[in-house]
């Protein structure tokens, strides 16, 4: 499983394979042309309480990754577009957070990894 995170911002690579954004809002100052996705799967991305409630705060990280992950073990659809594009490439999960460490999409990309983790257990 190739399941990679870039901003948004940054350049489109070849080595990126299928781009996903995940953010529930369209990133500001930039055009759907300029952005260079593939998908803009806005649906998976946390409820706006939810992301109202982190704020990007580091403190609520663990708190934040549970109530998220809760919150896409309900959303099978999105997670199986996902999971379908992981099947014939490299996936680029794209988001707008200046926090590198502490967004969606990190989660997103951990809520994979245990799956798959598990999966295999």
């Amino acid at each position: 499983m190739s399941l990679l995170l870039k901003r948004i911002y940054e350049p489109a690579a070849e080595s990126d394979g299928f781009r996903i954004l995940v953010d529930r809002l369209w990133p500001r100052g930039l055009s759907k042309e300029a952005a260079g996705i593939d998908l803009w799967l806005k649906e998976i991305a946390p409820s706006h309480d939810l992301r109202k409630w982190f704020a990007h705060e580091p403190s609520r990280w663990n708190e934040f990754r549970n109530r998220y992950f809760s919150e896409l073990d309900e959303k099978k659809t999105e997670i199986e577009v996902i999971s379908e594009k992981l099947r014939t490439g490299p996936v680029t999960l794209l988001y707008c957070a200046k926090d590198s460490t502490y967004n969606q999409a990190v989660a997103l990309q951990h809520y994979f990894q245990d799956k798959i983790k598990n999966k295999w257990n």
